[in-house]
């Protein structure tokens, strides 16, 4: 068999031992290299791999290391020492016999494992010594961002703009990390962090969809849908069908939201006639909630119809403005 020198690369996020059959298998068999001691060398040399450090460059002792092993392993940094895998390539090109490199692939990033560095980024940032800015933060101050935050990712579902829809995603996301950094430096009894929010996430969505992680048969869209709404009224224990309805959110989208949440229980409700002698304000109010009722008994989205029309009329007044009058 050909000398060779492996280039071993692992996450950095995961646990240094979780490595493949076939990484552990290589770094049992052969001399294995770093540049530095770390939790990676420390669970090789505990598996009874032979560990050296090595000081400075370290193309020349692997060089040697494989003349004399026939077979030498390095341990990548987390980076994955790419100017020393591009001199390795160049210096075996050079003089080709000397040894083959390969790049092994010891363990790999699972789904999410970026959440980890958004995790330790925020608390870095809202740690002493950090960003003062998001250190002197509350849940109360941020809330204004979270609210224009989501209705940019709205802007750019509506747009249609998936790359911008990512980078939005991400400021909301933003918002989530550090409310939850900051609930870490609450009184005792009201702290929580990160995994508390992510642990309450999963439990619920387990809880609330028996037909993927409980057995229970699927059925149809609407009958999956009525499940869940069961679920959640046992969990809820709620005394109204109304309860738990965001009452902050704009009034056109509370309206449809009311309407919606009675029509879900079967309760028929007309809308309120104003009297003889109501206000202007309680009609022109009577008025639009019985139009956002006929919208929803059309299939119709008020608040999205209304906006629609609005930017529209917005691209009106702009043309009717005309070209800006030069400066005197």
């Amino acid at each position: 068999m050909s000398a060779r020198i492996v280039l071993l690369v692992t996450s950095p996020r995961l646990p240094a031992g979780l490595l493949t059959a076939a990484a552990w298998d290589v770094v049992r068999a052969h001399p294995v290299l770093a540049g530095a001691e770390s939790a990676l060398s420390a669970a090789v040399r505990s598996a009874g791999g032979r560990v050296t450090l090595v000081d400075g460059p370290a193309t020349q002792p692997l060089l040697d290391a494989v003349a004399a092993a026939g077979t030498v392993v390095w341990l990548a940094a987390p980076a994955g020492d790419q100017a020393l895998a591009r001199e390795l390539g160049l210096r075996l090109a050079r003089e080709p016999g000397l040894a083959e490199l390969e790049l092994m692939y010891g363990s790999w990033d699972p789904p999410g494992a970026r959440l980890l560095d958004a995790v330790e980024v925020m608390d870095r940032l809202a740690s002493p010594g950090g960003d003062p800015w998001k250190r002197a933060q509350t849940h109360r101050s941020l809330s204004g961002f979270l609210l224009e935050e989501c209705y940019e990712a709205y802007d750019a579902i509506v747009a249609g703009d998936t790359d911008a829809l990512r980078e939005e995603l991400g400021d909301v996301l933003l918002q989530v990390v550090l409310h939850a950094r900051l609930a870490e430096e609450l009184p005792d009894g009201e702290r929580w962090s990160i995994d508390d929010v992510a642990g309450g996430l999963v439990d619920k969505m387990v809880r609330r969809n028996p037909h993927v992680f409980a057995g229970a048969e699927a059925g149809t869209l609407e009958e999956i849908t009525a499940n869940w709404e069961r679920i959640k009224r046992a969990e809820k224990a709620r005394d109204s069908v109304l309860d738990g309805i965001a009452f902050s959110q704009p009034a056109l989208a509370l309206a449809a939201k009311i309407l919606e949440r009675a029509g879900r229980v079967g309760l028929a409700v007309p809308p309120p006639v104003p009297g003889d002698d109501a206000d202007p304000e309680s009609r022109l109010g009577a008025e639009l909630l019985r139009t956002v009722a006929e919208a929803r008994a059309a299939g119709l989205d008020p608040e999205a119809a209304l906006r629609r029309a609005t930017l529209a009329h917005a691209d009106t007044i702009r043309a009717a403005e005309g070209p800006a009058a030069p400066a005197r």
